[in-house]
Parts: structure tokens; C-alpha cells; sequence
């Protein structure tokens, strides 16, 4: 097999200035052609190694990991996450850095072989409740927008890869530990040999119930948006435009927006049931489809190509705005609904199964669910729950009841929300008769943690592995990063 090499060592040398490093990374990752895990170490490409003043040096590729090259402006930005966030690296950062990305390469590299999706749908979940967070921080979306001199659209379309990749590893991790188990002995066992200053600290938990009303979008708001993509429709139709540029300038889904509304082939499980109905039954690319309403808002779609039991397309989506009287009506409809309850002529959970408009924890009477490795419990840490849902329960006592609060939901849409705190278990020292599921839980995560360590470590031996001089006397976690 013939492999053409490049200098990938080579520094990038470039007179400094913002257009030089606003193409940098891209020309960095086109350049990179070298082979993956097929290509052993003893066969690795020679590489060209040019030294340039460090003062002149734009960027440079560090690390290569597969065919996938590390620069260091991505391990300066992680350093400068990590200081704003008051990440503690553990031990030297430029070491410990560039080996965490170079195992999230590993990952992704992955999880690509055993072709593994996300959804845009939770990545838009993801980035709108990182965003909602950004917000409440901020003390207000304008306010963000001037810290941060960006729209919300342009934060979205920058969180969009790293929030894909991130699901992605996640999924990765999952799989690789899916078959992972632990017995009660085993937990008996390891508590058994715990040491008393070792005994691990239970957090609070609560269990939480909730009550939504989503804010009436108004018929005219609603007859805005479908004019809008009815004019959308009436463009491309003319050949005035694309559909891929009007994608681009107009769609709210942040995913797709920038590649022209383009989503890679997926299968019909992964989308929406409503838009996955009307896409595949598409098979003339140059037709638009009609106006499709989801969860997430409204759509017109144009097929691109099918291949099996798969589906590539574009889509334009535009969400109905909630005004701010709706927001203040559904905020009146809950004061009436905890009234009654307060009074004693309507149960909580009552109220929920019948008034709700969250479908999942109406049909629980309410009360929320955590998703953890072991299946859906009621229990949440603090900390688990959705920021606007915690702030609301903090000051509750067992048994009360918060006033009306906006939020983002899980489809990213604004509702407005009361909850109830059902029980509340203050933080305490694990006993084996009262914490047994969290002691389990900390042993399985031992043996999960265990898992995914081997793995890395097989994982790398089967991986062509290249970086700079200067790292090879870094002490890392894994072994075998030097071949």
C-alpha cells in the first residue's frame, strides 16, 4: 500500500493576522493525509521535522492520533477552558492536555468504526441547555450576546461539533461498558474493605414532581412562519435561489444550518416520527415537501438521496416565537392550579396527569425521572437537575410547592413550570443497609473505569501514534503513547 507523506511537523509560518489564523485549522486538517490504525508503528510515515522561531509560529500540528492531527492552538484553547471553568489538570498540563484529546480522538475514531450516531435533535438539546445556562449567567440573552459578541445562532453553530463529538464519546463509553456487571458480594466485599475516611459521601437527593403548561403560540405567529417557508418554497421553485442558501441564512437548527440545511444519511429511528414520515416518502430531489410540523417547529424538506434503509436530505426549520402575554396566561393558569391544590380540591399529581403538558411525567403523576447506567430512578442529586427546576427546589421545603418559572425544555422550546418537592434525603456517610444502590453504583463505576482504561490502552498499541520531541518525556497516564 502506498502512503503519501507529508511534513506534518512542520510549524505553520505565516505572517501574523486575523486572516492567516481564521484559515489556519482548516488548511491544518486538509493537509493531513497520513494513513490510520492499518499503518503499525514500525511502518509510521517519515516525517519532516523544521524548526522556526517559536515567536513566528501561527500554529502547529503536535500530535497526530490516527489520521487525526492535534494542534497546539486546540490544546491552548482547552488550557484556557479549563482556567475558566477552575479545572485542576493534575500534574503538568501540557503533558495531561494533549493526552486527554489524544483519547478523545481515540474514542471518536471509534465510534466512527462501529458507526455510531446522535441525533441533531439532541444535539440542539444539548447546546440550548448550555446556552439557557450562559443566559441565566449572564442576566439576560441581550447581555450574553454583548459579552460574548455573538447571536445566539452564531454560539449554536460554534457549540454544534464539539457538542456532537462530546455525545458521541459518551456513546462510545456507553457501549464499551454495556456489559460490565457487578453481584452484591462484590459490593459487600469492597465496602467490607473500606476504610473509614474512604467511606464515600452520599449528596443530597431529592425526589422532584413538576407541572408544565407550554405558552399558547398565537395562530398568527404560527401563519407567519408557514408563510415564511411557503415564500422559501416559492424561491427555489423560481430558481431565484437555493434551497441550501436559504437553509444557510434562515434555519434555526443549528446543526444543519451551515451545511446548507444538509443532514448526513440517517435512519428513520433517529428523526422525528412526523418529518421522518414525510422525508421518506420523498423521491423527487428537485420537489420540495410540504410544511411539516414537529416538536421542534416547523420544516420543508428536499431529498438528496436514499440508500437502504437510510435517508440523506436537507430541511429548513423556523420556530413559532411565544410572546410574552402567552408566557404571562400560562403563568395565570398555574397560580390557579396550585391554588386549588393548596386548598386541598385538587392533588398534585392529579393536577399533573390531567393538566400537564410534558407527557412524559404526566403519565408518572408528575414526578421526574433520572436516567442513570442502571435504568430510570426518581432520585436526582442537586446538581442533576435542570438549572432552572434546581434553583426552584433549593429553597423547598418536603411537601411545598415553587411559584410559576420559565424554562427550556428537552425540545428546546420556552414552557413555563411550578414543582413540588417530594422527599428530600440530606447528604451522609454511604451504611450498606440504607445507600447499597450507591455503593453499587461506585463499584460498577470502578469496573467501568476499569474497562475503558484496558481498552484505551489496547487501543493505542493498534494505533499509529505521532507527536513532537518535546512531549516524549511527558509522564502520561497510558503507556505505549512512544513507540
Amino acid at each position: 500500500m502506498k502512503v503519501r507523506t507529508i511534513s506534518i511537523f512542520a510549524a505553520v509560518v505565516l505572517p501574523m493576522g486575523l486572516s492567516a489564523m481564521a484559515g489556519l485549522r482548516g488548511n491544518a486538517m486538509a493537509a493531513q493525509q497520513t494513513t490510520n490504525d492499518s499503518v503499525p508503528a514500525t511502518q509510521a510515515p517519515a516525517a519532516e521535522e523544521t524548526s522556526a522561531p517559536e515567536g513566528s509560529i501561527v500554529d502547529e500540528v503536535v500530535w497526530v492520533v490516527g489520521d487525526e492531527p492535534i494542534l497546539k492552538s486546540d490544546i491552548e484553547m482547552m488550557r484556557m477552558q479549563g482556567m475558566a471553568e477552575g479545572i485542576n489538570w493534575g500534574g503538568n498540563p501540557d503533558c495531561t492536555i494533549p493526552e486527554q484529546l489524544a483519547v478523545q480522538k481515540l474514542f471518536l475514531h471509534q465510534a466512527a468504526i462501529d458507526s455510531l450516531e446522535v441525533t441533531e435533535s439532541e444535539i440542539a438539546t444539548g447546546i440550548d441547555q448550555q446556552i439557557s445556562r450562559w443566559i441565566e449567567a449572564a442576566g439576560s440573552q441581550e447581555k450574553l450576546e454583548e459579552y460574548r459578541k455573538q447571536s445566539i445562532n452564531e454560539m449554536r453553530s460554534d457549540l454544534h461539533d464539539d457538542f456532537k463529538n462530546q455525545q458521541l464519546i459518551q456513546k462510545m463509553k456507553q457501549k464499551l461498558v454495556e456489559g460490565v456487571k457487578v453481584t452484591p458480594a462484590d459490593v459487600r466485599t469492597y465496602f467490607r474493605n473500606l476504610p473509614e475516611d474512604s467511606i464515600p459521601f452520599v449528596p443530597t437527593e431529592v425526589e422532584v414532581q413538576i407541572l408544565v403548561r407550554s405558552p399558547k403560540i398565537k395562530q398568527e405567529e404560527i401563519n407567519r412562519v408557514k408563510n415564511e417557508l411557503r415564500n422559501f418554497t416559492d424561491r427555489v421553485n423560481k430558481g431565484e435561489t437555493t434551497f441550501a442558501t436559504l437553509a444557510r441564512l434562515y434555519s434555526e437548527d443549528p446543526g444543519s444550518a451551515r451545511q446548507g440545511g444538509e443532514m448526513d444519511y440517517i435512519g428513520r429511528g433517529m428523526l422525528d416520527p412526523a418529518f421522518a414520515s414525510v422525508a421518506f416518502n420523498l423521491t423527487d430531489p428537485k420537489k420540495i415537501s410540504k410544511i411539516v410540523e414537529t416538536e421542534f417547529g416547523y420544516h420543508i424538506i428536499q431529498l438528496i438521496d436514499k440508500r437502504g434503509d437510510k435517508i440523506k436530505c436537507r430541511h429548513i426549520l423556523l420556530k413559532p416565537r411565544v410572546s410574552t402575554d402567552e408566557i404571562t396566561t400560562a403563568e395565570h393558569q398555574l397560580d390557579s392550579l396550585s391554588n386549588l391544590i393548596g386548598e386541598g380540591k385538587i392533588t398534585f399529581e392529579n393536577a399533573a396527569s390531567y393538566f400537564s403538558d410534558d407527557k412524559d411525567t404526566r403519565n408518572n403523576r408528575g414526578l421526574m425521572s433520572n436516567a442513570t447506567a442502571d435504568g430510570m430512578t426518581s432520585r436526582f442529586q442537586m446538581k442533576d437537575l435542570p438549572t432552572e427546576v434546581a434553583r426552584a427546589v433549593e429553597p423547598l421545603k418536603v411537601g411545598d410547592m415553587s411559584k410559576p418559572f420559565t424554562m427550556i425544555n428537552t425540545k428546546g422550546k420556552t414552557v413555563v413550570a411550578v414543582v413540588r418537592l417530594k422527599s428530600r434525603t440530606e447528604g451522609h456517610k454511604a451504611t450498606i443497609t440504607e445507600d447499597f444502590q450507591v455503593m453499587k453504583d461506585v463499584v460498577l463505576n470502578k469496573e467501568r473505569e476499569k474497562t475503558i482504561n484496558d481498552w484505551v490502552a489496547d487501543k493505542i498499541k493498534h494505533t499509529y501514534v505521532r507527536m513532537n520531541e518535546r512531549y516524549k518525556d511527558c509522564k502520561f497516564q497510558y503507556q505505549g503513547w512512544t513507540k
